[in-house]
């Protein structure tokens, strides 16, 4: 009995393998295959959030590494790159922080991947003028800025403040964050009238009303990438560094209203 069911079991397993074969390759063609895919820890300025989320979405579809970001203001992750943290690739918002990472021998690969602009942002519809007029006629409270020692953009609206010479009799009235990332949220939720935040932030968002101050008020705000040295080695953080330079990356930077080089 077995003798004669064997050869018939044998030959109808061969056909059912190779249906399975066959059927496996056909997957292989629909999903790209993810060998050697790996992860890359990224320490990311705070105005970079949505960009960067949409880049990270992009660079793991192109190559199946996946990017697991932290956010945070410039000053702060910094320190805690000096510290020990372990993140392979650092996109800042300024080239002050790269630069030193650099000149202690921490990083290498500095480039500008995008250069950031400033803007007079209030939840409120109609509350700021084309003009920027509201900073010394408005009737407000609370103007909010990011801390000017650890975020650029902090250090940038203190300058059009200076620049103004607003600088004296709004300082009473400024609340900081200790990031931009915060400092938006204090003007999204009321808790002041208006602020400065980078325009990235509101660029997809037509509530509110705001003002962008002319780029001969601030220096221009050149955000740098550099490769960490705990990188070097780590082929995700390579491929990043490559797709930040791509027009995939390029086009989602100039989309949230950064400008490249």
């Amino acid at each position: 009995m077995c003798f004669v069911l064997c050869p018939l079991y044998t030959r109808s397993m061969s056909r059912y393998f190779q249906i399975l074969c066959a059927l496996f390759l056909s997957l292989g063609s629909l999903f790209p295959p993810t060998a050697g895919a790996d992860q890359v820890k990224v320490a990311v300025a705070a105005n970079f959030t949505a960009a960067m989320k949409e880049i990270a979405g992009g660079f793991q579809k192109a190559t199946g590494h996946t990017a697991v970001l932290s956010f945070g203001s410039t000053g702060k992750l910094y320190a805690q790159i000096v510290n020990g943290a372990p993140f392979a690739v650092f996109l800042a918002a300024d080239q002050k922080r790269p630069k030193l990472l650099v000149d202690k021998g921490k990083a290498s690969g500095r480039f500008t991947y995008a250069t950031g602009k400033l803007v007079l942002w209030s939840a409120k519809p109609d509350f700021v003028d084309a003009d920027g007029r509201v900073l010394s006629q408005g009737d407000f409270n609370h103007l909010a800025i990011a801390n000017p020692k650890t975020a650029p953009y902090g250090a940038a609206a203190r300058e059009v403040l200076d620049n103004l010479g607003l600088s004296a009799r709004l300082t009473p009235r400024l609340v900081r964050g200790d990031s931009i990332a915060q400092t938006y949220q204090f003007v999204a939720t009321g808790s002041a009238e208006l602020g400065f935040v980078a325009l990235a932030q509101v660029r997809l968002n037509p509530k509110g009303s705001r003002w962008t101050p002319p780029q001969e008020l601030y220096y221009p705000i050149r955000q740098d990438v550099v490769l960490l040295a705990r990188g070097t080695d780590q082929t995700a953080a390579l491929a990043l560094l490559e797709y930040l330079k791509g027009p995939e990356a390029r086009s989602v930077i100039e989309q949230f209203g950064y400008g490249i080089d």
